[in-house]
């Protein structure tokens, strides 16, 4: 698992030892337990948890990320949360599938004459993603 140091990245100067404890307990020793559960399996129950617990901000949208990185599937994520809209509510559910339309979106070709590009990291210019295709080869 890679270091997480988002705790310290936020918190460090406000909370530095709630940092510590989020960066270096549970992300550095709670979640590195993979012989008890698997990235996976951890990713699935914390989107679950927050999910249940009504956190559908930036940690929920970081987790389902998250659980992409760690193998789950469009599929599985979509069963997921139909399942826990039932028990959940179903405005949470929406508020998740916004999130996991975005994350999950497609890879392939768009209908589009030139495809649809490669993701362009460029945040201080651009919110959301842009797309970007090199249509000259130089």
């Amino acid at each position: 698992m890679k270091k997480v140091a988002v705790g310290r990245d936020y918190l460090g100067n406000l909370a530095p030892e709630f940092a510590r404890l989020n960066d270096d307990i549970l992300f550095g020793e709670v979640w590195s337990k993979e012989a008890d559960l698997s990235p996976k399996l951890r990713s699935m129950i914390t989107i679950s948890g927050l999910l249940g617990a009504g956190i559908l901000d930036q940690s929920l949208k970081e987790h389902l990320e998250t659980g992409k990185e760690n193998g789950i599937t469009k599929n599985e994520i979509v069963n997921i949360i139909t399942h826990l809209a039932f028990y959940l509510g179903w405005p949470k559910a929406w508020a998740a599938f916004s999130m996991i339309s975005e994350i999950w979106q497609e890879d392939e070709k768009t209908n589009s004459l030139f495809g649809k590009g490669t993701l362009l990291d460029d945040k201080e210019h651009f919110t959301g993603n842009v797309y970007v295709q090199d249509i000259f080869d130089f």
